[in-house]
């Protein structure tokens, strides 16, 4: 029985072998629920849905607004940590319990993502897992190349 020279250069592509690489933020929900705030593999960051709890405090403030840059400064950080920076987010999902709050998300959003633009989508939900949790949001980013 002939096989594959598995020694030829031209039969076998190059492996590249990345590990997976786990973020928390101290949050009692990771350990509880058995999730990370991001997961990096390779060259991409997948931050879960992050709520506009500060994590240094565990309070959550009663703004929207205030809310949503909680989320981003927890996203940031977990990027930062991950080696990534927001000018690489390529997809964010936004969760929202009331549509009346898209404006002021919105608002923040665009000062933190105007520039960055990434592939964006809304949902007006019909609640997040705690009655004061006003909105979530996800980031995927991808690491970029010189």
């Amino acid at each position: 029985m002939r096989g594959l020279d598995i020694q030829s250069r031209d039969l076998r592509p190059e492996v590249h072998i990345m590990s997976r690489h786990l973020i928390s933020t101290g949050s009692p929900f990771e350990k509880t629920a058995g999730f990370s705030r991001a997961v990096i593999d390779g060259d991409f960051a997948f931050v879960a849905g992050t709520t506009g709890y500060d994590y240094a405090t565990m309070t959550m403030p009663e703004d929207i607004t205030d809310q949503t840059r909680n989320c981003f400064r927890t996203i940031e950080a977990a990027l930062r940590d991950g080696g990534f920076a927001m000018a690489d987010i390529v997809r964010a999902t936004y969760y929202i319990t009331d549509a009346g709050d898209a404006d002021a998300v919105f608002t923040v959003c665009g000062e933190r993502l105007g520039d960055i633009r990434p592939a964006a989508t809304l949902l007006v939900v019909a609640g997040l897992l705690k009655p004061e949790m006003k909105v979530e949001i996800e980031v995927t980013a991808k690491r970029r190349t010189a």
